[in-house]
């Protein structure tokens, strides 16, 4: 099902950027994939959803001697799957699910040999600037252990973060916390971050605090407060947030079953609640286009950045056109990993223009959305 979802989007123009342009882990990535499988759907985004399988095989690991019925195991993969967040991350060109298998392959080295992977975390500086958040963790959790070594390089290593990275202060400042509680609300559906909130709150006060814990509370805590000044980069908090899962899900089990049948509906609800929600990500996630319909405004559209290239493309080559001159910068890049390139047999527009030879129409389910003006130069 990812990869018939992966093949109904084309390449955007962030992605188009860390393929071609920028230098990051990403590039890298993206880079090798491609050079070896073609510059293609699968080759473009195969890396992270194989990133995204293999998340969900440490989740399993991770959860070995956590929760007392296999089942329970199962439940929990199979929300940690559908979670908008990871579910995304795992279909687009970020760095999120990057982040999410590390921390989790951090985690369950921890878990199983109940000391640290410390070889991994300089490594760590060089994957993606959000590591910083659990440098800053395992600081504080340094002082729960009595961890000096733990201490010491997590502290340098944040700091090496953000003098590598920087830290973004400009512009006026402005409050997003309710951009940043509306996302996170999107990354794990409504209904499950309200139990998230309640599940690290009650941990912090009356359960034991174990490194997961650490590691959401930190990043939950710092988005929050970096939100009353400035706009959150979400996708740097959500790969620390969304491992407390199997936290949350013990939790609720052992309520919901503590509980007599006759006084458990109000746990019926919030259970159905959430499920019907993540179906209906999931729904939307693999059948987008008809939501054009309902808009009056295609760019309006969740995944609008993620569409009409590779139709577009497709229909430039039947036509025979592959060395243009565009006045959009930005899909000329998308559209340069479809291999049409910069050239001068043909100009083309995005606007209508009096003298334009054709005018190519992309439609989804029969609805025109997406015009391109073509005029033939040599």
């Amino acid at each position: 099902m990812l990869l018939k979802v992966e093949y109904s989007l084309s390449i955007s123009y962030k992605e188009a950027l860390n393929l071609f342009v920028n230098h990051s882990i990403l590039s890298i990535i993206t880079n090798i994939s491609t050079y070896f499988f073609g510059h293609n759907d699968l080759a473009l985004r195969g890396p992270f959803i194989l990133l995204y399988v293999l998340s969900a095989f440490l989740m399993h690991k991770i959860t070995k001697n956590y929760f007392k019925y296999e089942k329970d195991r199962f439940i929990n993969i199979l929300i940690f799957m559908m979670l908008p967040g990871v579910l995304s991350a795992s279909l687009l060109v970020n760095t999120a699910i990057i982040v999410t298998f590390f921390t989790l392959l951090y985690i369950y080295y921890y878990n199983k040999h109940q000391k640290h992977l410390y070889i991994l975390l300089p490594f760590l500086l060089f994957v993606d600037n959000s590591f910083a958040i659990l440098y800053l963790a395992l600081f504080f959790f340094s002082f729960k252990t009595k961890d000096r070594l733990l201490l010491y390089l997590s502290v340098i290593l944040f700091f090496i973060s953000i003098f590598i990275y920087g830290f973004s202060t400009d512009g006026r400042p402005r409050g997003f916390l309710i951009d940043t509680v509306g996302i996170y609300s999107a990354i794990f559906s409504p209904v499950l971050f309200l139990y998230f909130l309640y599940a690290i709150y009650k941990v912090a006060f009356f359960k034991d605090r174990n490194l997961v814990w650490y590691i959401s509370f930190t990043a939950l805590i710092l988005s929050i407060v970096i939100s009353f000044r400035q706009r959150v980069y979400i996708e740097d908090f959500a790969p620390f947030v969304v491992i407390f899962l199997p936290i949350m899900l013990k939790m609720f089990l052992n309520a919901y079953r503590i509980r007599l049948r006759e006084f458990r509906k109000s746990y019926n609800i919030l259970a159905i609640l959430t499920i019907l929600m993540l179906f209906i990500n999931i729904f939307f996630t693999f059948i987008n286009k008809p939501l054009y319909y309902f808009l009056p405004e295609p760019k309006k559209h969740f995944v609008y950045q993620y569409h009409f290239a590779k139709e577009l493309a497709k229909e430039l080559k039947e036509r025979g056109i592959n060395n243009i001159i565009i006045d959009d910068e930005e899909l000329a890049l998308r559209l340069r990993f479809y291999e049409i390139y910069i050239g001068d047999e043909y100009f083309l527009s995005t606007k209508e223009f009096y003298n334009y030879d054709e005018k190519v129409v992309i439609s989804y389910s029969g609805k025109d959305l997406f015009f391109v003006y073509i005029k033939k130069l040599k």
